[in-house]
C-alpha cells in the first residue's frame, strides 16, 4: 500500500497550468508521485489570474486528474505567486544591542520589522534575503559577535496589493481546496536550479516564462534585484501570427523552426500546414530575433540597474519553457556578452522522474516542492485508523523519511479520544427482591469506577 503524506502544489503558469505532488525527506531530496498540467487558456495573464471562473473550472480538473493518478485526496496546495508587478525592495532596520553582544532574539525582532512593513501602494509578499552589519562592518553569523549595535539590510518582494485576491476565489471557491501557502515563484525556480557558488561569484538569473520573464541578480550569495518583465514566449507566438497564421499554428512554428540566430543561409520550407503558404525561414527568424531584442534590452537595463554589471562571476543562467527556443543561449551570449548556462532542477534534489527534472518549464513547481512543509492529504477517519495500527505493528518505526514521520505525528495529535459514556444506575425495580439490590449496588460501583 502506499504510504500516506505528501506536498502538493499548482503552478499558474500562463501557458499552462502545472500540478506536483511529492515527498521530501530529511535531507531535502524530493520524490515525485505524480505531475500533470493544462492548458491555461486565457484565464492567466502575464502570471495572475484573469478570468476566475475559468481558471477554477482548469485547476479541478487538474486536480482530479493528479488524485486519479495517486489514488488519493487533495485537501490543500501550495501555490504560485508571480506576476509582473513583483519585485525587490529594500528595507533597513537598526538597533542597539542589549548586552555587547548579538543574540537571535535580537536578529528575530528585525526580522519581524522586515515582515510588518508595509509600502505604501505595495503589499509585502516575502523577506527574500538579508546583510548583517556590526559596528558598520559587514558580518554574514552575528549571533554571538560582540557590537554596540547591529544594522540588518533586507530584501523585500514586493508587488499590488490584490494579487492573491482573483488566486485565492479561483482555488477555495471553485475547488473546495485549502490554500497551505503562497510561494514567489522566482525564488522557487532560484532555489531548485542555481548552487552556491554561483550566487556567491554572482549571476543573472532569468526564468523565461510564457507571459513574464524575471530577472533575479544574486551576488556575494545575496538576492540583490529581482525585476518582471512584462514580456515572454507568448509574445513570439503572437509576433509569429502577423505572418498570417492562427495562434495555435504559430506556437508549433515557432518549437519546431524557431531560432534565436538564423542560419545564415536561409531557406524556404513547407508548411506543415496544409491551408497555408510556405514561410521563408528567415522571415520566421526575424520576426522571432525583434522581440528577443526588446526582451534582452530590458534583462541588460535591469543588470545596469542592480549595480553589479560586470561583477556577475557566474554569468546568465536561464530556465522556464520559453528557455527552449533553439540557439537562445548562443544569442544571448553574442548580446549580453556573458557566459550562458541552460539549468533545471539541481539531480541531487530529486531522486527520480528524470525527465521532469530535466524539463525547464517544470523547474519553478519542482523548486515549490522545496517550500512544503504542511501535509496536504485529506485523511479520513479509516485511514487514520489503519495508520495508526500499522504505527503500533511496528512499534512506532516508520521508513517513509523526515516528513511523513512528521505529519503522521500530527495526525495522531489531532485525532481525538472517544469520549467516556457513563453507565447509567441500575436503580432496584418494583417489587425486585435480593437480586435486584444486589444488582443496584454493583451497577453504583461500575458507575462510580467509569466517573473517575
Amino acid at each position: 500500500m502506499m504510504q500516506s503524506g505528501f506536498i502538493a502544489v499548482i503552478d499558474l503558469g500562463s501557458s499552462t497550468i502545472k500540478g506536483v505532488v511529492g515527498r521530501k525527506n530529511e535531507n531535502g531530496v524530493l520524490s515525485i508521485l505524480t505531475s500533470n498540467s493544462i492548458d491555461s487558456g486565457s484565464s492567466i495573464r502575464r502570471g495572475m489570474v484573469y478570468n476566475i471562473e475559468q481558471a477554477g473550472a482548469r485547476i479541478y480538473k487538474l486536480i482530479v486528474m493528479l488524485e486519479n493518478s495517486i489514488e488519493r485526496r487533495i485537501e490543500k496546495v501550495y501555490v504560485s505567486l508571480s506576476g509582473q508587478s513583483l519585485h525587490t525592495m529594500e528595507f533597513s532596520e537598526m538597533m542597539h544591542t542589549s548586552s555587547g553582544m548579538v543574540t537571535g532574539e535580537e536578529l528575530n525582532r528585525l526580522r519581524q520589522s522586515a515582515e510588518q512593513f508595509q509600502p505604501e501602494l505595495k503589499r509585502n509578499y516575502k523577506v527574500a534575503d538579508v546583510e548583517y552589519y556590526i559596528d558598520e562592518k559587514q558580518e554574514s553569523n552575528p549571533v554571538g559577535v560582540t557590537g554596540s549595535q547591529i544594522e540588518a539590510s533586507f530584501k523585500v518582494i514586493v508587488g499590488r496589493p490584490n494579487l492573491l485576491v482573483n488566486i485565492k476565489k479561483s482555488i477555495t471557491a471553485k475547488t473546495n481546496l485549502k490554500i497551505a501557502d503562497y510561494i514567489v515563484g522566482p525564488m522557487a525556480s532560484a532555489t531548485i536550479a542555481l548552487n552556491e557558488e554561483e550566487k556567491e561569484l554572482g549571476c543573472a538569473f532569468v526564468d523565461f516564462g510564457a507571459g513574464t520573464t524575471t530577472l533575479s541578480v544574486y551576488k556575494g550569495g545575496i538576492l540583490r534585484r529581482m525585476v518582471v518583465i512584462p514580456f515572454g514566449g507568448r509574445n513570439l507566438t503572437k509576433d509569429i501570427c502577423a505572418l498570417n497564421f492562427t495562434e495555435n499554428d504559430a506556437e508549433q512554428l515557432k518549437i519546431k523552426f524557431g531560432k534565436a540566430i538564423e542560419n545564415p543561409d536561409g531557406s524556404l520550407f513547407t508548411s506543415p500546414f496544409s491551408s497555408k503558404p510556405d514561410v521563408d525561414l528567415t522571415e520566421l527568424n526575424k520576426v522571432i530575433g525583434m522581440r528577443l531584442d526588446e526582451i534582452t534590452a530590458n534583462i541588460k537595463e535591469q543588470i545596469s540597474l542592480s549595480g553589479y554589471e560586470g561583477q556577475l562571476g557566474a554569468g546568465l543562467i536561464i530556465t522556464g519553457g520559453a528557455s527552449q527556443l533553439k540557439n537562445l543561449d548562443l544569442y544571448l551570449t553574442q548580446k549580453l556578452k556573458m557566459t550562458v548556462r541552460k539549468a533545471t532542477a539541481k539531480k541531487m534534489l530529486v531522486n527520480n522522474v528524470p525527465e521532469l527534472m530535466h524539463d525547464p518549464a517544470f523547474t519553478q513547481s519542482l523548486g515549490m516542492l522545496l517550500f512544503g512543509e504542511e501535509d496536504c492529504e485529506r485523511v479520513t477517519p479509516e485511514q487514520l485508523e489503519e495508520e495508526t495500527g500499522e504505527e503500533e505493528n511496528n512499534g512506532g518505526y516508520t521508513s517513509s523519511g523526515w516528513f511523513n514521520s512528521k505529519i503522521r505525528n500530527q495526525r495522531l495529535e489531532k485525532k481525538p479520544k472517544p469520549p467516556k459514556v457513563k453507565k447509567p444506575k441500575q436503580g432496584k425495580e418494583e417489587g425486585g427482591g435480593f437480586l435486584s439490590k444486589v444488582e443496584g449496588i454493583l451497577g453504583e460501583l461500575f458507575a462510580e469506577e467509569d466517573d473517575e
